[in-house]
């Protein structure tokens, strides 16, 4: 028998018409941020994409069209420009050349690139830091075209394909990215490999090249651009026109009293889709590797 207490603390037990408490919900509200993050995003996508739909629509413009009107839109698609572009500009010789040259310079740069970053990252060989800090210096100096000039001119590579493929095998961002990348990579799988007998170069190139695609597809796709594009040094080393490339050869549409605008839009289209094209198949690679080549370190 249990003798209650006086002590005992008192239960309350709520009254049963009594109303239960309110609880006011607190509403997200109008999401304004989203709104204004959309919005300039898509001023930047109209920034960007006007400029290419002038170039398309001036390269369906007939000549006397595009001067009577440059920035209305075409009558009628007419493709007489791509044709007309493609024979002036000797595409099937020039795209040859610059695929040769971009193909080349482009696998000899990754090729070493990878070779070099690995012991920079790894810090293998003494003064690593300071190599890696030079390659950033690099990306803030003028390029230096005439010391750059007397050295080919000298060695008697000047107007010749193996000159003009050396000016392309250095490039100080794509170093960058893939040394930082390599940094996120764990030193224990260079312990494993050392156990089981597995050399440098396999090692670099069995191993470490798989886990770094995102960072090798980064830079092959922004080297080769860059040397696709390039105006500038065809321009200074060559002076031998079997050997332009696509660039060089879109100079026959410059004339002495004007200029074929609309077949040079046509010609620049043309010369853009295969980079257009690579892109688009290593796009999945590159954010990834442009992000992690810029925060691990």
């Amino acid at each position: 028998m249990t003798i209650p207490r006086d002590d005992a603390p008192e239960m309350i037990v709520p009254a049963l018409d009594a109303e239960p408490p309110v609880v006011e919900r607190v509403g997200k509200g109008f999401p304004w941020g989203k709104v204004i993050s959309y919005v300039v995003l898509s001023l930047f996508a109209l920034l960007y994409l006007a400029p290419l739909f002038m170039l398309v629509n001036a390269s369906f413009k007939p000549l006397s069209e595009f001067f009577r009107d440059p920035i209305g839109l075409a009558s009628g698609i007419n493709f007489d420009n791509y044709t007309k572009a493609w024979e002036l500009a000797n595409f099937p010789r020039y795209l040859l050349n610059s695929a040769i040259y971009t193909a080349i310079a482009t696998a000899v740069f990754v090729f070493t690139t990878l070779f070099v970053a690995f012991p920079i990252s790894r810090g293998i060989i003494k003064g690593g830091g300071a190599i890696l800090t030079l390659y950033v210096v690099a990306l803030f100096l003028p390029p230096a075209l005439i010391p750059q000039f007397q050295l080919i001119l000298n060695l008697g590579l000047y107007n010749t394909r193996v000159g003009y493929i050396m000016l392309f095998l250095v490039n100080a961002i794509g170093m960058i990215i893939v040394v930082n990348y390599i940094k996120s990579i764990p030193k224990e799988l260079d312990e494993s490999a050392a156990v089981d007998g597995c050399g440098y170069f396999r090692f670099v190139w069995s191993i470490v090249l798989p886990l770094i695609r995102p960072a090798i597809a980064t830079v092959t796709v922004l080297h080769a651009i860059g040397i696709w594009n390039e105006l500038i040094l065809p321009t200074i080393y060559l002076t031998n026109s079997d050997l332009y490339p696509i660039t060089r050869g879109l100079i026959v549409f410059q004339g002495q009293y004007g200029s074929d605008w609309p077949a040079l839009a046509s010609a620049v289209l043309m010369l853009m889709l295969p980079m257009l094209v690579l892109f688009m198949f290593l796009q999945r690679y590159i954010i990834g590797g442009l992000t992690s080549g810029a925060v691990k370190g």
